[in-house]
């Protein structure tokens, strides 16, 4: 009953992940940007905000974002955190299912449940690599960002990516610590079941004495 309900748990945990990150991926809200104080960038119209997929001018008045289309010509900081989002979130919908499957609320057909447990256990993996990606990515770009234009905030993505990173690697853990097979309780009762005797092997019962045979019919 334990073991289910914190499989229940971390499979929560676990969407709650996946969501966080796929916010990180889709918004551009990473880091605002400015190398001078925040005034002075805004009348200057030099506050900016980035993101995976676009640069934003931010102002008083306008809030214009470019595209970032050059693959070739971006930093690599922001073409690995591209790869590692993606990733990161192509990789939660099988792990979801994976999990979502394997809780004991759901039940395909007759499969046993060591079955059930590998599904839960390669789930889990799934979702600690998702939580990898996104904390690899969510670290690496505030710090490239940083170098390149100098940072002045985080942003709502950042943040979001942050808390699916935790919630995945909390989930992750949760699910593959309750997927591991139980172990069996050792009886010392089975072992009188067998008997050895010299050249037959474990299993084959001793045949009866023939002297107990002749008492009998004294």
């Amino acid at each position: 009953m334990a073991n289910s309900c914190l499989q229940l748990s971390g499979f929560v945990m676990s969407c709650i992940g996946w969501v966080g990150i796929l916010i990180a991926t889709a918004t551009n809200d990473w880091v605002v940007t400015c190398k001078y104080g925040m005034n002075t960038c805004k009348k200057m119209d030099e506050l900016g905000a980035k993101g995976l997929w676009a640069e934003c001018v931010i102002s008083t008045a306008l809030y214009h974002c470019i595209s970032l289309t050059q693959i070739l010509d971006l930093p690599a900081y922001i073409q690995t955190s591209r790869a590692l989002m993606i990733t990161g979130s192509l990789l939660g919908l099988p792990a979801v299912g994976m999990v979502l499957t394997a809780t004991p609320c759901i039940s395909l057909g007759d499969e046993p449940q060591s079955a059930k447990n590998k599904r839960s256990l390669l789930g889990g993996v799934l979702i600690l690599l998702v939580a990898l990606c996104g904390g690899v990515s969510t670290v690496w770009f505030p710090i490239g960002a940083h170098q390149d234009q100098g940072l002045m905030s985080f942003g709502f993505s950042l943040y979001a990516g942050w808390v699916g990173t935790a919630f995945c690697l909390l989930g992750g853990a949760m699910i593959t610590c309750c997927s591991t097979e139980p172990s069996q309780p050792y009886n010392h009762h089975d072992n009188n079941r067998f008997y050895y005797s010299k050249g037959q092997g474990p299993g084959n019962p001793v045949p009866p004495s023939t002297n107990h045979a002749k008492s009998a019919h004294v």
